[in-house]
């Protein structure tokens, strides 16, 4: 698989900026349908499916700070929003690496609070986010509070078939560290690190 080359950073600069923008209101008609609004990164190229059998490089340099202070607007943004609502609610900054284009702000309500309170590991030995930014950004990032958590791709015993390369796949994959969760007296979750997630918000 050949690794994509990332051209015209500075039209990249400006969807960003449209991105940013789009997404600073938060989207109500979501939250009262669904109990949950998220944003995800969409911006070409990191949005798009590759059909050549290509690596698309994950964001870095100015890219990749104008982004992550995207999402830490849009995350004060739906913040200011959201405490006008007279009830409980889950507002996080979901921020990947070194998968970083997966980087999501993220908020819920109602039965999504506990769901996403629990839906990632939290290893007992944590790492602190090191943040290699402008200084603005930099400040930004120190007004949240991050926790440390695994990025984790799942499959229970059911997704794996007993035959072909599926059996091969699995006795392979198992072969690296990971964690098994018993889900009831016949299926297991198998939970394998894809890379490290830290989650920003209030404390």
């Amino acid at each position: 698989m050949r690794t994509e080359k990332i051209r015209g950073h500075k039209r990249r600069q400006r969807d960003i900026e449209k991105w940013r923008l789009e997404n600073l209101e938060i989207r109500w008609d979501l939250i009262e349908r669904y109990n949950y609004h998220n944003t995800k990164i969409i911006i070409h190229p990191w949005c798009d499916l590759s059909i050549i059998d290509s690596k698309i490089p994950e964001p870095k340099g100015k890219t990749k700070q104008l982004i992550l202070s995207g999402l830490i607007d849009i995350y004060n943004s739906w913040k200011e929003q959201l405490n006008k609502l007279d009830q409980p609610f889950y507002l996080k900054i979901w921020l990947y690496e070194p998968n970083f284009s997966k980087s999501q702000v993220v908020c819920g309500v109602g039965e999504r609070i506990a769901r996403y309170e629990n839906i990632f590991f939290k290893p007992v030995q944590s790492k602190q986010l090191q943040a290699s930014y402008q200084l603005d950004i930099r400040e930004k990032l120190n007004q949240l509070t991050w926790v440390y958590s695994f990025d984790e791709y799942n499959f229970d015993t059911d997704d794996i078939n007993e035959s072909g390369e599926d059996k091969a796949w699995f006795e392979k994959v198992l072969k690296k560290p990971h964690r098994i969760t018993n889900i009831d007296d016949s299926i297991d979750l198998f939970s394998i690190k894809r890379g490290d997630l830290w989650i920003g918000g209030e404390s």
